[in-house]
């Protein structure tokens, strides 16, 4: 598996190895062993798959508060999307910053993407299935979002008019949030 450091620390690209031949090909997705060789260590408690029917579905930015906080990995099964990762940790060198990487079916990328960051995709295609993994379960109370378009964090989602759930249309901005991340 390849590890590439992105802009923001603690956030990496994740390249499996990808096996294939006449009949198709294998990955190996996940491995502890060579994640704890490049110094990651996480303990994934529950996956998550969600489907995306149409081109330009945006859903984020969301995360959830601390003590519940989930460092996410995560990759697209079928089609593609623009991932998202922004930094919400009010003392971070990098926040507010955000990066932006397409993972697809075909380039199996997988972006790793620690507590403290918010997260979002836009579809890029028709009919996408999306997966993730958490290392701490869904927690109601504490589920937050960040409104997708607020102007400070100025995100390039590559699309002016996405589909959004009313939960995202309203979520509030960044400046009227109760995010509490800080940086350790």
């Amino acid at each position: 598996m390849n590890v590439t450091k992105t802009a923001l620390p603690g956030v990496y690209i994740l390249e499996p190895k990808v096996f294939g031949d006449s009949r198709g090909w294998f990955m190996e997705a996940w491995s502890v062993a060579k994640m704890k060789e490049a110094g990651l260590e996480y303990n994934f408690v529950q996956d998550n798959h969600s489907y995306s029917a149409q081109k330009g579905i945006l859903r984020g930015i969301h995360f959830q508060q601390d003590p519940h906080a989930q460092a996410k990995l995560v990759r697209c099964a079928r089609g593609a999307v623009l991932d998202i990762a922004v930094d919400l940790r009010k003392n971070s060198d990098t926040y507010k910053k955000w990066i932006a990487v397409e993972l697809s079916a075909d380039n199996k990328k997988q972006l790793l993407i620690p507590r403290g960051f918010g997260h979002g995709f836009v579809t890029l295609a028709d009919d996408v299935e999306f997966l993730y993994k958490t290392d701490n379960p869904y927690n109601a109370q504490s589920d937050r979002s960040i409104r997708w378009n607020d102007p400070v964090l100025n995100i390039d989602w590559g699309i002016v008019q996405p589909t959004v759930s009313d939960k995202d249309a309203n979520a509030p901005l960044l400046a009227d949030s109760d995010c509490n991340f800080v940086s350790i």
